[in-house]
């Protein structure tokens, strides 16, 4: 989406407009050094697209890709739409900045969790907990409007599968942790274990999402932690885990 006339006029306004609240302010400071001016600019400019990511989050939740136009977000952060497309050249690499912050603060909040899950049954008892507070965070919503305008936008969708590497890269380390050299290792290879917790996962939130109903998904966690413990058993005793290359 290319910024029309009106556009450009707003951005090159607001940009005017910031940078004459520095001067002035700079002024009232009485010659302040220059490197305190650009500095109060660039925060301002962070100040600025922190709203703007965060309005964007607001927006896919609430009203979903189709509405999260450069208008909604502007307004729900307080802003000119022209600062959308300043800061970000477009609507969807806004939208994408947006989905960024949601995996960060995914990744900081379950990154740990996951990753100190010494056997099977804590892993599944880890995915169980993420679930139910991706829920309630409004995250799992985020990323299903996001694979859903991917479907319309070209070349989007590799843009947001790009983005889910990393949690597919996490999922394999936590089986390879839960795992180790046990012989369930060796029933349950590692990358073919996590593909399939990523992709499971994200159908029962997409689905819980969808209908509300996260009786039935639990349900499902219930059942996995029956056999998790299977899995466990057969596993017997822990050895030194094995690295992401090791074979």
């Amino acid at each position: 989406m290319v910024p029309s006339e009106q556009l450009l006029k707003e951005l090159s306004q607001e940009s005017e407009s910031v940078h004459l609240t520095v001067g002035e302010a700079a002024g009232m400071a009485k010659a302040g050094p220059r490197a305190a001016g650009t500095a109060t600019r660039r925060a301002q400019s962070a100040e600025v697209k922190a709203a703007l990511v965060d309005a964007a989050i607001d927006a896919l939740r609430e009203v979903g890709f189709a509405g999260a136009s450069a208008r909604e977000i502007a307004s729900r952060a307080g802003y000119s739409q022209a600062l959308v497309f300043y800061h970000f050249g477009s609507v969807n690499d806004m939208l994408l900045a947006a989905l960024d912050e949601v995996s960060a603060r995914r990744m900081a909040a379950y990154g740990g969790l996951l990753e100190h899950a010494s056997s099977v049954t804590a892993l599944g008892d880890s995915a169980r907990s993420i679930f139910i507070e991706d829920l309630d965070a409004g995250y799992v919503r985020v990323l299903i409007e996001m694979i859903t305008g991917a479907h319309a936008v070209p070349g989007l969708g590799d843009q947001v599968a790009e983005r889910l590497r990393p949690w597919r890269d996490l999922a394999e380390d936590a089986v390879r942790h839960a795992l180790g050299r046990s012989a369930a290792a060796r029933l349950l290879p590692p990358p073919d274990a996590a593909h399939a917790l990523v992709a499971g996962f994200l159908g029962l939130e997409l689905l819980a999402s969808l209908d509300g109903d996260r009786d039935a998904a639990t349900a499902v966690f219930d059942r996995f932690r029956s056999l998790a413990r299977l899995l466990d058993l057969v596993g017997g005793l822990r050895l030194p885990v094995v690295g992401r290359d090791t074979a």
